[in-house]
Formats: C-alpha cells, structure tokens, sequence
C-alpha cells in the first residue's frame, strides 16, 4: 500500500493521498487550504490516477482545495451530510470571520458530484476498503475512515481533527461539544488495537497503542473519567 502525505496551507492541514501502491488508482483524503499543487506534485511523481476525494470534516483547513481537485479530475466528494453546508458558507462553520485576504484565496462551494457519507458505512474505492464512522465533538459531521490490517501493513486510521499525536480536536468553534468528543473517542478509538496507525489532520503520525498509553484525553476516557472542557487543545482550525 501506498500512502503519501504532506502538510498543506497556513493550518498545517495534513492531506493523504491513498493508493495499493505507485502507478495505480488513489483516494485523496481532505485536500485542505493551498493543498492542490501539492496533490498535483504527488499524483505526478507516484503515477497515480484519483478516482474520489473523501473529507474528515467540513472546516476550511480541510476541504479549500476540494473544488479545483475534483474539477481537475473529474471525480466525486465525500462528506457527512451535517458538515455538507461548510463548503459553501465557511465562516459560518468558524462562527467569525476569516479574513478577506484569505477568502481571496479560496474557492468556496461544491464539486459538481458531491456524495454523502453514514455511520458504518464501507466505501470501496480504488480497490481499497475505508469503514466510516461518524465521530462528532470537533464538528457535528466530523468521521473517521479506517483501513483494515492485511499481511503486510497493519490497520490505518484516518482521524481527522478527532485524534492527534499527544491530543484532541478543539471543540469551541460552532458544532464543537467537549462531551461528544470524549464519547467518540470512547466509542471509535478505544476499541483499536494497539498497532493501528494513526494518520491524523494535523501533527505526526502515532499509534492507538501510544495514545493509550500517553495522550491525556484518551487515558481520562479510559478510566471513565471526564475532562474539563476549559483544558481542551486549540490545534488546528
């Protein structure tokens, strides 16, 4: 399997570009803020053809290249429907503005072909396997995609802003809820196995069995223990 990442814009977004290996057909995972060049350059240098773009969540940081990505390839979006409204109202979804200078720089609304993602549903694309499970507190519509083990690579887990390598999703922007995060991470990450890769929206790439063992959020929901909502992170958008 192939996976090739880069961190995008002035988020640090991280976009995924997911094939069975260099030369074949690939899923684009959230192409964020000034990420298109950057999906053209790794299309371009492991020879691969997208077929879809898939999205975590809604936020600008994630999803501003979806438009000119698909558009130049013809090919669908994926997003939860109760984040559907974010690519073409934005600063709603931020609950302040984001400036003039960088709406500028952003094509807001739809792909000619956007689809809608479900809890549990299994998406077959590019002969690749992604279960979907809806994972709100950062944003109502905010998934996860995962990646079944095979002989050869363990089990890959796309967190979005849900997980991230020593923290959590910020959940004080509109749709943000401290309490539904913690019961996702109890309900979609605490039940991985150890090895499973976490390959999140921002940050290093870590591991469910690390995050167990160390990240702070993670570990209080293990003991069943809750978190106060003023100690939540603030990363990413």
């Amino acid at each position: 399997m192939l996976i090739a990442g880069f961190p995008a814009g002035a988020w640090g977004t991280n976009c995924y570009l997911v094939a069975p290996a260099a030369g074949e057909e690939c899923v684009i995972i959230d192409p964020g803020h000034q990420a298109a060049q950057g999906v053209e350059d790794a299309l371009k240098k492991h020879r691969l053809k997208p077929v879809a773009v898939i999205l975590t969540h809604g936020h600008i940081d994630h999803v501003a290249s979806v438009v000119p990505v698909c558009g130049a390839h013809d090919v669908p979006a994926w997003i939860h429907p109760r984040d559907r409204y974010m690519l073409s109202d934005p600063e709603k979804a931020l609950g302040r503005s984001i400036g003039m200078p960088l709406m500028g720089e952003l094509t807001v609304g739809e792909p000619d072909d956007m689809r809608e993602l479900t809890d549990g549903a299994d998406l077959k694309l590019a002969g690749l396997d992604f279960s979907v499970a809806h994972a709100p507190g950062h944003t109502k519509g905010s998934v996860t995609f995962q990646m079944p083990e095979t002989q050869e690579v363990p089990s890959v887990f796309f967190s979005g802003d849900l997980l991230f390598a020593g923290s959590i999703g910020r959940t004080d922007l509109p749709g943000g809820s401290h309490p539904e995060i913690l019961e996702s991470l109890a309900r979609v990450c605490l039940p991985l196995d150890d090895s499973t890769v976490v390959l999140s929206g921002h940050g290093p790439q870590t591991s469910i069995g690390q995050e167990r063992a160390t990240n702070p959020y993670l570990r209080q929901v293990a003991a069943g223990l809750g978190a106060d909502e003023t100690s939540a992170p603030r990363r990413g958008m």
